[in-house]
């Protein structure tokens, strides 16, 4: 059995890696200020660890030699990476004795980087995956270990989405640590044709353009819901403050007219084709709520329309 695995994980994988037994030690970023006060708070995927007794450690950075002598005086069999948002210099990579594995939400070499999550619903996709990968230098280029490829649906959203990939990742590392360990494991290269990055999302992923066909708008507002949220803004009647409203739902639905303009009294929205009915949505400072909720406090009556 593995006796002492580092680990950079999310919450799931903390509770598989317990459940595999083993002696670990936890790594995550460092605490920050949050909130009103500004005061340090724990990261929630340290905090978890803590309350089930992993101890962690938060190096601002792994590049120093301090800490990555640190790192090998653990005599690590594996670490099992998830999400940890730093890079692992090549001494990292190279202390344990299996190396290091990352978890990664796609299915490699597609959506290599930073959002592969939101890339895959926004870019239309209907398939994805989780995939078991041993850590290289490059950007997610290492061979692939194991791997599950869930659908993406109609009514999938990044939120929903990342939630079912924890638990079918969570649940192919039993399996991956048993295997490496007794070497019946073979690393399979990724192939070299098919390569696309998902680059970190910024506020020009996020402005959403009505002129765009109902399709790309649909897969927009779910690929970024519930964070950080595709936004539209609308001037209520006898202001001129536009209103900045966050679309967390949206279903493609028929309609024409002019793109951004409200087709009927229930935020059915036409797009450069087709149309878009949406069906869960947030004003600033309020909390997210479904479409016939928010109509009862705020009309946004038939021919309005959203810049």
């Amino acid at each position: 059995m593995i006796a002492a695995r580092p680990v950079f994980h999310k919450r799931e994988m903390i509770t598989a890696l317990l459940n595999s037994g083993g002696e670990d030690c936890g790594y995550s970023q460092p605490p920050r200020p949050a909130g009103r006060g500004k005061a340090f708070r724990l990261k929630p995927v340290h905090a978890f660890a803590e309350q089930h007794g992993l101890p962690v450690r938060t190096p601002k950075s792994l590049k120093r030699l301090p800490e990555q002598e640190e790192f090998a005086n653990l005599r690590a069999d594996l670490a099992i990476v998830v999400a940890y948002g730093l890079i692992l210099p090549q001494p990292i990579l190279d202390a344990p004795r299996l190396g290091c594995v990352n978890l990664h939400a796609s299915l490699l070499p597609r959506w290599r980087g930073a959002a592969p999550i939101q890339r895959a619903i926004m870019a239309g996709d209907t398939e994805t995956g989780v995939q078991a990968m041993v850590m290289e230098a490059g950007l997610d280029t290492g061979p692939v270990l194991a791997s599950e490829r869930p659908s993406i649906t109609k009514d999938d959203t990044a939120g929903t989405l990342h939630d079912r990939l924890a638990e079918l990742g969570a649940g192919l590392l039993p399996d991956v640590i048993r295997d490496l360990e007794s070497g019946a494991l073979t690393p399979q290269p990724q192939s070299e044709d098919g390569v696309t990055y998902a680059s970190k999302l910024g506020p020009e992923d996020q402005l959403i353009d009505w002129t765009r066909s109902a399709e790309e708008v649909d897969y927009q507002v779910r690929g970024l819901s519930s964070f950080p949220g595709a936004h539209t803004h609308w001037s209520p009647p006898g202001s001129d403050n536009p209103v900045r409203l966050k679309l967390l739902m949206s279903a493609v639905e028929t309609g024409e007219g002019p793109p951004g303009t409200l087709l009927d009294d229930a935020l059915l929205v036409a797009c450069g084709t087709g149309a878009v009915r949406i069906k869960r949505l947030q004003r600033p400072g309020k909390s997210a709520m479904d479409a016939e909720d928010f109509l009862r406090g705020t009309s946004i009556p038939k021919g309005r329309k959203f810049s």
